[in-house]
């Protein structure tokens, strides 16, 4: 099975158990979600692939659901629900990184086959992870913030605030995933790879990101939908 196609049921997989999440839980199933997801992304981040002609790392369909659920949460729960699930996200990536960490401190019993192989992972995590958490905690929060202005914007130029919601979406998503992508490749993978190593795997990064919040426009829809349902049976 070829990466590309891999990568593609990636995204439909994933933004599907987004709003079967939420679906089923409500906004816990988005935490839930995006916890998941943030501790994920930050191992797969370690593997470089090729696909769609470019050499890339993966995690990124990851990162994507990260930001589709803020979205999700702006639309439908409100702003402080977002900036929770960010927060949520932060605290599960720190508990992961101190906690990996202190696997590597054990000594193997003779009989022990799997920490050697978990050294060789989890021993390259600490920068990535310390990155990621910057680098989240900055492009999260700024979307989250740019989301809402762009809702004021539109809601100010039409009198609806039900408009226009993929310009808020897609409006908000694109800039901060740009903003995310060039300060996790410059954190996190500087004087790893060479510039040209760097340019790849900020580019196909970025291309990726494009095409999963374009992607993700129809499953925002989907989920207000899914909560305005939520809120009539609540009432």
């Amino acid at each position: 099975m070829g990466n590309e196609l891999l990568l593609a049921g990636s995204v439909l997989f994933i933004f599907s158990a987004v709003l079967l999440g939420y679906r089923l839980f409500g906004r816990a199933g988005l935490y839930c979600v995006s916890v998941v997801a943030t501790v994920l992304a930050n191992i797969e981040v370690l593997i470089l692939v090729n696909a769609f002609g470019m050499e890339q790392t993966l995690g990124n369909v990851l990162f994507a659901a990260t930001f589709l659920i803020t979205d999700i949460l702006s639309e439908c729960e409100g702003k402080r629900a977002a900036n929770r699930a960010v927060w949520l996200g932060l605290f599960a990536s720190l508990f992961f990184l101190l906690l990996s960490q202190s696997w590597l401190l054990y000594l193997p019993s003779e009989g022990d086959w799997a920490l050697g192989p978990i050294r060789e992972i989890f021993s390259n995590t600490p920068r990535m992870l310390i990155s990621s958490l910057a680098v989240y905690a900055i492009s999260q929060m700024f979307d989250v913030w740019l989301y809402h202005r762009w809702w004021q914007f539109t809601e100010k130029r039409c009198g609806d605030r039900r408009r226009f919601l993929w310009l808020r979406n897609n409006g908000s998503t694109l800039i901060s995933q740009f903003l995310n992508t060039f300060l996790f490749t410059a954190f996190a993978f500087y004087g790893t790879y060479d510039s040209g190593t760097l340019f790849s795997i900020f580019l196909s990064s970025y291309v990726i990101f494009i095409f999963t919040s374009l992607l993700d426009t129809p499953v925002l829809y989907l989920a207000r939908k899914i909560g305005d349902r939520r809120e009539k049976s609540a009432t």
